[in-house]
C-alpha cells in the first residue's frame, strides 16, 4: 500500500491523477532554462575550492576515510543543490545561483592571494595562459554527460512530487520546459563520444559496420521491451502523447543510433552539421507543407494500428537524429588535441558563439515559424536542444578553467575530473594520489556506468511510485524521498566504482 500524507481525492483513479498531473503543461521560458545551466559548473568550482582549502590546511588530500567521506562530499556539494533547485528553491534559483557565484568567488580570490604571495602576481595569468594541459580526456564532456544523467534521475522522479514545478515538466505539445531539455540533451550527449566523433575509422566493409551497429543496439531494444510489458503489466500511468501508446525513450535510443551509424557510414562525420541541418529543415518543410503535424497533434485514433498508437515516437525519431548528427559534429571538434590553455580557451569562446548564434536563429524560427515542440521534435527543438546544449557544455568547460587556474595558484593537483597541468616528468606518488582521488570521484563512478545508472533510477523511480502517494505528500517528504533515492542511486554506482566493475551491456 501507497504511504499518502493527504488523504486522495477518489473521484479518479489514482493512475488518472498522476497522468492528469504531467498533461496538458506549458513549459517555462528559455532564459530560466539557460540560468539553470549555471548551477551545476558553480557546485563543481565549489567542490574544488573546499578539497584546495582542505589540502592547504592539512598538506594531503584524500579526505578522512575517503570510501565515505568524499561520496558524502560530492553528493552534498554536487547533487543537493540540484535537487533542492528543482524543488523547494525553485522560486528563489537566481538568488541561489547568485549566492553560491559571490561566495565561490571570495573563496577563489582568497585561495588566489594567499599563493600569489610567494610568486610573481603580475606574471600569474599570462603564464596561465601559456600553460600547457595533460589530455587523455575532455573533463567537460565527461561532465556534461553525466550531469545530463544526473538531472535526468532526478527529474523521471520528482516530476511526480507537487513540489517540482510544472513548468519544468515536459511540455503537452508546445513550450520548453526543463526536462523537455533533458531529452534532447541525452541524444546529445550520447553522440559527443560516438566512435565517429573520436574520429574512429570504420574496420572492415561498411555493411559490416552497420550489421555491428544493429546488432550493438540490443540492449537498448531489450530496456525498451522491459519497460513497456512492466508499465502494461503494473498499470502504471503514462503520458500516452509523450512518445505513444507502445513506444518509449529507449526505443528512439535505438533507433537514432543505427540510423545515424547508417548515413556516417555513407556520408563523411566532419559535415555532420551539414546533415543535421538538412534532416531537420526538411522534417519542419514536411510539417508545414503537409498534413503530418494535423495528424500528430489532433488525430487521436490510436487504436487504427501501429502508426496511429505511436505517431509521436515514430515521428520525433526524425528530429532526434539531427540531434544527434549536430553532436557528432560537436564532438569532432572538441576531441580535437590541443595541449594550450589559450587553445582551450579559444574553443571554449567557439562554443558559446555557437549557441549565441543557433539562440538567435531560435528566437527567428519561432517568430517566423512555430514553437519549440518536444512532441514533434520540430526543427526549434532541434535548435534550442542544440543551442542549449553549447550554452552548458562552455558553462563546464569555463568551471573546469577556473580550477584549473586554482590548481595552478594554489600547487593543489588533486581535484579529481578536472583538467591537469602538463608535467615533464612523472611524479609517481603524485598520480597515485590522483588516481586515487578519482577513484572516490561521484562524477568519475557514475561516467563508469551511465547506462546502468539511468536503468537503475528508472527502477527505483518505479518502485518509489508504487510506496509512496507522490502527489499527497509534503515538501519536506518530498525532498527527503528525493534525497534518499538519490543516494541510494549514487551509493550504488559508487560502490561499483570502487570494486572496479563496469557493467557492460554488450
Amino acid at each position: 500500500m501507497a504511504w499518502t500524507c493527504n488523504p486522495p481525492d477518489n473521484a479518479m483513479s489514482q493512475k488518472d491523477l498522476k497522468e492528469a498531473f504531467i498533461s496538458n503543461l506549458n513549459g517555462t521560458s528559455l532564459e530560466e532554462v539557460a540560468v539553470g545551466s549555471f548551477l551545476t559548473p558553480l557546485c563543481l568550482i565549489s567542490r574544488g575550492l573546499i578539497l584546495t582549502l582542505y589540502h592547504q590546511a592539512k598538506g594531503s588530500l584524500p579526505l578522512p576515510r575517503p570510501m565515505i567521506s568524499h561520496l558524502l562530499l560530492d553528493f552534498c556539494v554536487l547533487i543537493l543543490p540540484l535537487v533542492l533547485s528543482c524543488t523547494v528553491l525553485s522560486n528563489v534559483l537566481y538568488q541561489v545561483i547568485s549566492s553560491l557565484a559571490f561566495v565561490s568567488a571570495c573563496v577563489f580570490c582568497y585561495i588566489y592571494r594567499v599563493n600569489s604571495s610567494a610568486r610573481h602576481p603580475q606574471n600569474t595569468v599570462s603564464t596561465f595562459l601559456q600553460s600547457h594541459v595533460q589530455f587523455n580526456q575532455v573533463p567537460f564532456v565527461t561532465i556534461f554527460r553525466v550531469f545530463v544523467n544526473v538531472k535526468t534521475a532526478i527529474s523521471i522522479l520528482a516530476v511526480d512530487f507537487s513540489v517540482f514545478p510544472r513548468r519544468y515538466a515536459k511540455t503537452e505539445t508546445y513550450g520548453t520546459g526543463v526536462m523537455d531539455f533533458g531529452v534532447g540533451a541525452y541524444v546529445f550527449a550520447n553522440a559527443l563520444v560516438c566512435p565517429e566523433a573520436r574520429g574512429k575509422n570504420i574496420s572492415g566493409s561498411k555493411i559490416n559496420h552497420i550489421a555491428k551497429q544493429l546488432l550493438s543496439v540490443w540492449p537498448l531494444v531489450v530496456l525498451g521491451m522491459g519497460r513497456l510489458v512492466s508499465l502494461k503489466m503494473s498499470g502504471y500511468h503514462e503520458h500516452v502523447s509523450e512518445y505513444g501508446v507502445h513506444w518509449n525513450f529507449f526505443f528512439t535510443l535505438a533507433i537514432v543510433r543505427v540510423v545515424a551509424s547508417v548515413l556516417l557510414a555513407i556520408l563523411p562525420a566532419r559535415h555532420s552539421w551539414v546533415i543535421a541541418l538538412l534532416i531537420s529543415g526538411f522534417y519542419q518543410f514536411t510539417l508545414e507543407t503537409t498534413g503530418l503535424k494535423a495528424f500528430i497533434i489532433h488525430n487521436n485514433d490510436r487504436e487504427k494500428d501501429y502508426l496511429h498508437a505511436n505517431k509521436e515516437g515514430i515521428f520525433s525519431v526524425v528530429g532526434y537524429v539531427a540531434i544527434y548528427m549536430a553532436g557528432v559534429q560537436v564532438g569532432l571538434y572538441v576531441m580535437q588535441p590541443r595541449s594550450h590553455v589559450r587553445q582551450w580557451l579559444k574553443a571554449l569562446f567557439n562554443l558559446f558563439l555557437g549557441s549565441f548564434v543557433l539562440y538567435s536563429a531560435l528566437y527567428t524560427c519561432q517568430t517566423l515559424v512555430e514553437p519549440v515542440s518536444r512532441r514533434l521534435a520540430n526543427f526549434p527543438f532541434c535548435l534550442w536542444s542544440v543551442a542549449q546544449s553549447l550554452f552548458f557544455m562552455s558553462c563546464l568547460g569555463i568551471a573546469d578553467m577556473v580550477l584549473l587556474f586554482s590548481k595552478r595558484a594554489s600547487g593543489c593537483h588533486f581535484v579529481p575530473s578536472s583538467w591537469n597541468l602538463y608535467k615533464k616528468q612523472s611524479d609517481s606518488v603524485s598520480d597515485q594520489k590522483t588516481g586515487e582521488i578519482e577513484r572516490h570521484c561521484l562524477v568519475q563512478a557514475v561516467s563508469r556506468n551511465q547506462l546502468l545508472f539511468f536503468l537503475l533510477a528508472n527502477v527505483m523511480t518505479g518502485l518509489t511510485n508504487s510506496v509512496v502517494d507522490t502527489m499527497s505528500c509534503g515538501s519536506s517528504f518530498s525532498v527527503c524521498v528525493l534525497l534518499s533515492y538519490m543516494f541510494m542511486n549514487c551509493f550504488v554506482i559508487h560502490v561499483l566504482h570502487l570494486c572496479g566493475i563496469t557493467v557492460k551491456f554488450w
